[in-house]
């Protein structure tokens, strides 16, 4: 049965985003791009909700298309236009380049959807995250921790009263100093 993988990049301070939405912090090189590049790539499909979805077809759609785009979103722009994606939203009314659209996020579908042939799914976006979560239907986390400290914005994970054990599967070290940490949820 394939994974549902929670991917986000977080400031050491757990932000996924500075003040108003800013994520001009990531430390993002040619070694981060290939990594990811070739994670999406080995990917069954994304799962995005609407923010992310919007941010991603604002540019991935056409970003090969562009004679001085760097050649890591030349390689990345198919690769994102043709995975399957399901987009969870309650406002769009249509989605594009391979894309499902979903309104309420129902477990039963979510592992119905994980029980299909395929790779891994790729999960994206803090409130969907926290849905997933919420519903234990997240099988790994990727974090990605960049080196800074935000200060303030929108942490990756809320407030909660409910602890969750987790086990460290992987750890890597980028050279521009990004730490990826893999976990699963502790048996």
């Amino acid at each position: 049965m394939r994974k549902i993988v929670l991917m986000m990049s977080v400031s050491l301070d757990g932000c996924i985003e500075g003040p108003d939405g800013d994520i001009g912090w990531h430390r993002v090189d040619d070694e981060l791009l290939a990594h990811m590049n070739a994670t999406v790539a080995g990917m069954g499909g994304l799962i995005h909700g609407r923010r992310v979805y919007e941010l991603m077809a604002a540019y991935w759609p056409t970003a090969d298309a562009d004679p001085d785009a760097p050649a890591s979103d030349k390689e990345f722009a198919p690769v994102w236009r043709n995975l399957p994606k399901f987009v969870y939203s309650r406002t769009l009314t249509h989605v594009d380049w391979n894309s499902t659209l979903v309104r309420e996020v129902v477990p039963e579908e979510v592992r119905a959807l994980k029980e299909q042939p395929g790779g891994d799914l790729g999960l994206g976006g803090a409130d969907l995250a926290e849905t997933f979560l919420r519903y234990d239907l997240v099988d790994e986390l990727r974090i990605y921790v960049h080196p800074v400290l935000v200060g303030r914005g929108k942490p990756l994970f809320p407030r909660s009263d409910t602890l969750t054990s987790l086990r460290l599967v992987e750890s890597h070290t980028f050279g521009n100093g990004v730490v990826l940490l893999r976990y699963e949820p502790a048996a």
